[in-house]
């Protein structure tokens, strides 16, 4: 069975447009900004033998604010520039897979063989935490200060993915599955 670390897209890995306290997330490549530690944090968990998988809600997508064709440009782009095994994204609001429903991790996980119990989830949001917590994931919030309050309590809270990736290893280490 693999373990894996389960990463939010927007806010987690790369810059989102912050307006009002509120995350709003890129509508073109030309935005897209990876965020400073996040290439080297997906690294080192991949390093460690954790799948790293992103889980993403895309809702701009059926309210027409963004073309599907640009969201799967910025995974393709992410997916050249960061060791992800996989970018799985959900467009439709009221699908299974739409977070904070956990439909999205449990189908990596059946697609991956992953133990997710022994996974993690990072985001920044409460829907991230809501899917990672409904699917048995350790859910790591990164606080980005977004006017918004969580409904789930995370088992971690840091400031940063590589913050997040920092202490996963460290709690990996301690399992001795490094």
């Amino acid at each position: 069975m693999t373990r894996a670390v389960f990463l939010d897209r927007d806010g987690v890995i790369i810059r989102t447009d912050v307006r009002d306290g509120k995350p709003y997330a890129i509508t073109s490549l030309d935005a897209l900004d990876i965020l400073d530690g996040a290439e080297d944090a997906i690294w080192r968990l991949k390093q460690a033998g954790l799948a790293t998988i992103v889980v993403s809600n895309q809702p701009d997508v059926a309210a027409g604010k963004v073309t599907r064709d640009v969201v799967e440009a910025i995974n393709a782009e992410l997916m050249e520039k960061l060791d992800i095994d996989e970018i799985k994204t959900c467009f439709d609001t009221a699908a299974s897979y739409y977070k904070p429903r956990p439909g999205m991790l449990l189908e990596a996980a059946r697609d991956h063989d992953i133990t997710l119990d022994q996974s993690y989830l990072i985001g920044d949001r409460w829907r991230d935490i809501g899917a990672g917590k409904a699917a048995g994931c350790m859910t790591v919030f990164i606080d980005c200060g977004y006017a918004e309050t969580l409904i789930d309590a995370p088992d971690a809270t840091v400031a940063s993915v590589a913050e997040a990736a920092d202490l996963i290893l460290s709690l990996e280490s301690k399992r001795g599955t490094l």
